[in-house]
């Protein structure tokens, strides 16, 4: 895990042309996606289209992504941050791992920098241009300046976030690219959203702790 300093980042929406502040506290995210080995290990299942230990874990839903955070959280020691009902409600109190807000997020993607990358495309990211049309193992790209993996492309992230209830209703925002998208798609700002019960072989996710 990463210790990612507070900040503020200005979160933007091309769809509707609006964009916003969003003050960031300091919290630690993991280097880089949970790999089907840890997915594995936590869950005792195994539901990536393609299959490799350090490979991200993909083909989850936002809820399968959030039942592993608490799960994480139990094997851990460490006291689960949702609660599963009509909702899933997000304690903030609890100590153990959860999902990023999409602030946070991209206050981590950025580091401290304010172009739509970080570094290079190649240099940081799989994308169509580069690989080959599949997934890649975690960490075979140049980290950002906080030391976080793979922000930008190979597989886009799970956020805690509701898109735009009054639209879209439940979906949840995604973030990061993937190894299949264009250029356009892997950059900082890219919003993308998805129903919580999706599955793509290119959405994975990463854990994240407040405490």
């Amino acid at each position: 895990m990463i210790a990612v300093p507070g900040g503020s980042v200005r979160v933007s929406d091309r769809r509707t042309q609006r964009s916003w502040s969003v003050e960031v506290a300091p919290f630690r995210m993991a280097a880089h996606h949970v790999t089907q080995a840890q997915y594995a290990a936590v869950t005792g299942s195994s539901p990536s289209a393609s299959r490799g230990p350090e490979l991200p874990v993909e083909s989850v839903t936002w809820a399968e992504a959030a039942r592993f955070c608490n799960a994480l959280s139990v094997h851990e020691g460490l006291s689960p941050v949702y609660s599963f009902g009509a909702a899933v409600e997000w304690d903030r109190a609890a100590d153990g791992y959860r999902l990023p807000t999409e602030a946070e997020w991209e206050h981590a993607c950025r580091a401290g920098t304010d172009g739509p990358r970080y570094g290079d495309l190649d240099e940081i990211a799989w994308h169509r241009g580069n690989s080959g049309e599949r997934i890649h193992e975690v960490g075979g790209k140049r980290p950002n300046a906080w030391g976080l993996h793979d922000m930008i492309g190979n597989a886009w992230d799970w956020c805690w976030d509701v898109y735009d209830a009054q639209v879209y209703g439940p979906y949840r925002v995604l973030r990061g690219g993937g190894w299949f998208d264009e250029h356009w798609s892997c950059r900082a700002s890219v919003r993308r959203r998805s129903h919580p019960s999706y599955r793509s072989d290119d959405v994975g996710f990463r854990v994240v702790r407040s405490h």
